[in-house]
Order: structure tokens, then C-alpha cells, then sequence
């Protein structure tokens, strides 16, 4: 009998474009994100605490924190897969608290999957593309929209402490982001949908 065929590896562009909307607070990009990393990352967690109830947890931390931190993923450092096992690596063993419980890798299976998470210079040239639309659509709010949104997604202020940080009342605070998030986002699919596919200029 032949075995299933493994599921095809999330694609780095397609999760680098979901990290950076989850960063404007598009829950669509998350559950996106969720379902295409999250086989593979609970495999990452259980092979450390060895116990899927744990690994669950494990699994459900992790996202908490990728959904909070999204801002701070850099293209430049690493593929969007590396930068979440780390994630969800580093709180399996602050859950175990005994690091030495890991599997060992005797055969460089884990490693070698991860080197090559590695981002091609096409995919690293479509992020910085990604990161472009999003400045340039960023610029494009009013002022106090912009510094909201700068606080409270890229340097994880939350609504009080941007509300306490610009001096304004909680609820002028929560309605720029929230009318912010949605040109944004409007900017951002408008783009997309004109942009010209990379693959497009590399095959000429």
C-alpha cells in the first residue's frame, strides 16, 4: 500500500503577506496563517513535551503570541516558518522547563527543515515588495490614524497605553484604529489586486 503523500510546505510569500496583515489586525490573514502552519508546528511542540494535550497548549501560546507580535516578523532575518517554530520551540521549553527533554536530531532531520525555510532571493524581493504597499499605504491615513496604528501594532501598545501615550480619551483612540484598519486594508487589497505577479518579471 502506498503511503499518503506529505502535505505541500506552506508557501514563504503567501505567509509573509498573511504575517503582515495579522500585524493591521485582519483576523482573516490569522485563521489563514493558523491552517497552513499549524500541523507542522504542533509537530514541533509535541516532539519536545511529548504530550498532545500539552502540545496543544503549547500550540494555542504560540499563536496568541504570533498573533500579538506579528509586527515585529522581519523578512530580511528570517522565512515566516523559522521565525514561528522559534515561537512555538522557545515556549515548549519555558512549558517543560527542562530543555534536555528534547528529542535529540540524530539524523538532522529537523535542521535541515528548517534551513530550508530559508527564503529565495524571488521571495525575499516579494516581501520587501509586501512591506513597500504596506508603507505606502500607511502614509496614506490621517495622522492620528497612523500614530495609532504604529503604537498599537508595530510597537504592541495596547489601546490604554496608546490612549494614555497621545493623551487622547480611550474611545477617539480605539475609533482611529478601528476606521484606520479599514483603509488599510481597503489600500491593501487594491493593491494586490493591481500588482503584477513576481513570477511575472522573472519569467521574461
Amino acid at each position: 500500500m502506498t503511503a499518503p503523500a506529505a502535505p505541500p510546505s506552506p508557501d514563504s510569500n503567501q505567509l509573509a503577506d498573511c504575517l503582515a496583515r495579522t500585524a493591521l489586525g485582519d483576523r482573516l490573514a490569522f485563521a489563514t496563517l493558523f491552517e497552513a502552519t499549524k500541523s507542522k508546528l504542533f509537530g514541533v511542540a509535541l516532539r519536545i513535551v511529548h504530550e498532545r494535550h500539552v502540545a496543544e497548549e503549547v500550540l494555542q501560546d504560540s499563536f496568541v503570541k504570533i498573533w500579538a507580535h506579528a509586527g515585529e516578523y522581519a523578512a530580511a532575518k528570517a522565512a515566516p516558518m523559522t521565525w514561528m517554530t522559534a515561537i512555538v520551540r522557545n515556549r515548549a521549553l519555558d512549558v517543560v522547563r527542562r530543555p534536555q527533554l528534547e528529542v535529540a536530531d540524530e539524523d538532522n532531520t529537523y535542521a535541515l527543515a528548517v534551513a530550508d525555510e530559508a527564503p529565495s532571493p524571488l521571495e525575499q524581493l516579494a516581501m520587501r515588495r509586501e512591506e513597500v504597499r504596506v508603507r505606502d499605504c500607511l502614509v496614506k491615513l490621517d495622522a492620528e490614524q497612523q500614530r495609532a496604528i504604529a503604537l498599537a501594532f508595530f510597537d504592541g501598545l495596547s489601546h490604554s497605553e496608546v490612549a494614555a501615550k497621545l493623551s487622547k480619551p480611550l474611545g477617539t483612540i480605539k475609533t482611529n484604529i478601528r476606521r484606520g484598519l479599514v483603509r488599510l486594508k481597503a489600500c491593501l487589497d487594491t493593491c494586490l489586486d493591481g500588482a503584477p505577479d513576481a513570477n511575472d518579471g522573472a519569467s521574461r
